[in-house]
């Protein structure tokens, strides 16, 4: 079995988990395998669902426009499948950048080992993402301290929208990156919406709207959610950027590496200039519009 690390810009994607009639990042990973036959050909994994290779498993569920820098996805490879070979059926926008053969089990009946027990969900012992939170009015002490606030041991329930597993261990990280907050949060596994809503609330804190001892309302439940409720921040700014398993060690394909940097470097340049044009647009409305200098001839 090989777990491939999968880098992606999630804009252009109603999340990584396949669904009908709308495009994911699961379904161009898959369809990059069924075009290089690598999809078990006895699958029959029900009507309407499409066929996987055998041991398939991804690390996460990311939402939609969320990226990632470090998905990850195992199954049973041939040896040939390296990560460049996986992106050259992969768009632009998806990328393999490394791969880590899963050691044999020593417990096998064949004495030869397998490593068909190993899946790429239930075996992550730590998952890292980072919201970059647009805060160019926020205090960075007061963001801190409400991250402080929020590491620990918690029942995250006032967070998210999941009824169950809200009992969770975080570990927070801080920067300031003028004009954003850069904020990195770490556990086992997160409930829906987690980390967003964590944003929203260290913003709500950052900018003087409610004190820092409004996190501790939030997660003691002494808040009122019909006039508290921390709203979901924006999924674009968020990067699922790391998946730890105690026994990988991934090697870098550097090809790759190097064609991944290279497409996602254009997309940047491409989104930089989108939202240069947007900032123009607005700048002529409010200076009332573009005017042609008195005397000269206008041309359609």
């Amino acid at each position: 079995m090989r777990a491939f690390r999968i880098a992606y810009d999630g804009r252009p994607f109603y999340g990584f988990q396949r669904q009908p009639d709308v495009p994911t990042v699961e379904d161009a990973l898959l369809d990059a395998l069924e075009t290089l036959d690598v999809l078990d050909p006895n699958a029959d994994p029900g009507r309407g669902v499409r066929p996987i290779p055998p041991g398939y498993a991804a690390a996460g569920r990311t939402d939609a426009g969320v990226s990632a820098l470090a998905q990850t996805v195992a199954f049973e490879a041939p040896e040939w499948l390296t990560p460049r070979a996986l992106n050259g059926e992969l768009p632009e926008s998806i990328h393999a950048w490394a791969h880590a053969d899963v050691p044999k089990s020593a417990d096998t009946n064949d004495g030869a080992g397998a490593s068909g027990d190993f899946h790429a969900t239930h075996d992550a012992i730590r998952r890292r993402y980072v919201y970059k939170l647009y805060a160019p009015d926020a205090n960075p002490e007061l963001a801190s301290e409400a991250l402080g606030r929020i590491a620990g041991e918690h029942d995250f329930a006032a967070l998210t929208t999941d009824d169950s597993g809200t009992v969770r261990t975080l570990a927070t990280e801080f920067e300031r990156a003028e004009p954003y907050l850069v904020l990195g949060v770490s556990a086992g596994g997160f409930p829906r919406h987690l980390v967003r809503r964590i944003a929203s609330l260290v913003r709500i804190v950052a900018t003087g709207e409610r004190p820092p001892s409004f996190v501790d309302a939030v997660l003691d439940g002494s808040s009122d959610p019909a006039t508290d409720g921390v709203p979901t921040a924006a999924a674009e700014p968020l990067v699922l950027a790391d998946v730890a398993y105690p026994d990988l060690e991934f090697v870098v394909d550097e090809t790759a590496a190097t064609d991944a940097r290279a497409a996602l470097a254009e997309r940047s340049v491409r989104a930089a200039t989108r939202a240069r044009t947007i900032e123009q647009i607005s700048e002529g409305i409010a200076s009332g519009g573009e005017r042609s200098h008195e005397g000269e001839e206008q041309v359609e």
